[in-house]
C-alpha cells in the first residue's frame, strides 16, 4: 500500500486531489463518494469518516483507480465486509475503496473447484458450495466476512479454517500488476497470509471442495450456524472475535475466568455471552474499544501470565 504523501500539500490542495479521484472514478461509472462515514461499512458500527470513498465496478477499472491514487500520491486501503476492522474517531485520513456486490460472481469449475471474486459474501459462497453438493466449507457458515477477506486472515472456526480448501488467490500487487499466488506460497497459518505482509489486493480466489451428500452438508451448516447463535453476541454490533487465540490457551476462557465478563469502557463491553467477543452497546467509540482490549490484555498478563493480541485490524 502506497505510503500518504499528501501531507505536504496545501488542505485546499489535499482537498482538491480527493475531488479528483472521486471524479475520476465517477468518470468510470463507479460510485465514489467524500467524507464517507465509515461506520456504514464496518461490522463495529464505529469510527470517523474517510476522505474518500469508492466502489470500483470492475477488476479493470479497480486497477486504474488504484493507479490513479498512486499518481495522485494518494493513501489508499481496500476493504470487504468490514467485519474484522476498526476505524478510528478521526476518521481515515485517504481513499477507502470498498470490494462489493460488483466483486461477487462466482462459478463452479469442473466438479469439485468453486472461484470466486474476492468480494462476495461468505455466506452466499456456503450455500452456492451446498446447492452443488461440495463439502468442505461448513465451517465458515455464519462468518461475517467476504471471501477475499477470509482469504487474507485464513479465516477459520469449528475445527476448519481457509487453508482446508484454498488453493489460489489472484491479486494485484503492491506495484499494481496482476498476478497470483498458490500453494504454499499464500503462507496460510493461524489467521495470517502471504497477503498480510505482500502488500497486494487479493481479486478473486479458487477453492477445492469434495463431492458430498447435500443433506449432509445443509445439517451441518445449520447445526454449525445454530452454536452460534447459542453462544455469540450476534444482536450487538462487534467484530467476531476479539483476539487472537494463544498457543495452549483459549481467549475467551482467560477473559471470562479473569473475571472480565460485562467490562465496559463507555459503549464498549465484553460481552456477557461470549467473553471473546467486544461489543459495542451503543455509541461506542474506536478509543472505547482499543481502551477496554488494552485494559483486558493486561488484567489477563498480570493473573496468568498470557498476552493477548487483538485479531482485529485497524484501517491504516
Amino acid at each position: 500500500m502506497p505510503v500518504l504523501s499528501v501531507l505536504h500539500y496545501s488542505t485546499r490542495t489535499v482537498k482538491t486531489m480527493y475531488l479528483k479521484i472521486c471524479d475520476f472514478a465517477r468518470s468510470l461509472g463507479c460510485e465514489a463518494v467524500e467524507n464517507e462515514p465509515m461506520k456504514k461499512h464496518i461490522s463495529f458500527k464505529l469510527g470517523g469518516n474517510a476522505r474518500a470513498f469508492i466502489e470500483p465496478n470492475s477488476e479493470e477499472n479497480l486497477l486504474k483507480i488504484l493507479k490513479e491514487c498512486k499518481a495522485l500520491g494518494l493513501h489508499y486501503a481496500v476493504i470487504g465486509n468490514g467485519s474484522n476492522l476498526l476505524v478510528r474517531d478521526e476518521g481515515f485520513e485517504g481513499v477507502v475503496i470498498h470490494l462489493g456486490s460488483a466483486f461477487g460472481k462466482m462459478k463452479l469449475i469442473g466438479e469439485d473447484i468453486i472461484w470466486c471474486e474476492a468480494g462476495a459474501n461468505l455466506m452466499k459462497v456456503c450455500n452456492f458450495a451446498l446447492e452443488h453438493a461440495l463439502t468442505g466449507l461448513e465451517f465458515a457458515y455464519g462468518i461475517p466476512g467476504s471471501a477475499g477477506g477470509a482469504a487474507y486472515m485464513n479465516a477459520g472456526a469449528y475445527g476448519g479454517e481457509m487453508k482446508d480448501v484454498l488453493y489460489e488467490c489472484t491479486h494485484i500487487d503492491s506495484a499494481l500488476q496482476p498476478g497470483a499466488l498458490g500453494g504454499d506460497a499464500l503462507k496460510l497459518s493461524y489467521r495470517h497470509s502471504a497477503y498480510c505482509d505482500n502488500g497486494a489486493v487479493i481479486t478473486g480466489l479458487r477453492m477445492q471442495l469434495q463431492k458430498g451428500d447435500k443433506a449432509a452438508i445443509k445439517a451441518k451448516m445449520d447445526e454449525l450456524y445454530g452454536r452460534r447463535k447459542a453462544k455469540q453476541p450476534l444482536e450487538y454490533p462487534s467484530a467476531g472475535s476479539t483476539f487472537k487465540r494463544p498457543e495452549g490457551y483459549f481467549a475467551g476462557k482467560l477473559i471470562e475466568d479473569a473475571g472480565l465478563k460485562g467490562a465496559r469502557v463507555g459503549g464498549a463491553a465484553v460481552s456477557e455471552k461470549h467473553a471473546g467477543f467486544v461489543v459495542n452497546l451503543g455509541g461506542a467509540t474506536c478509543a472505547d474499544v482499543l481502551a477496554l482490549c488494552e485494559s483486558v490484555n493486561e488484567t489477563v498478563k498480570k493473573q496468568f501470565g498470557v498476552g493477548l493480541e487483538r485479531e482485529v485490524k485497524i484501517l491504516e
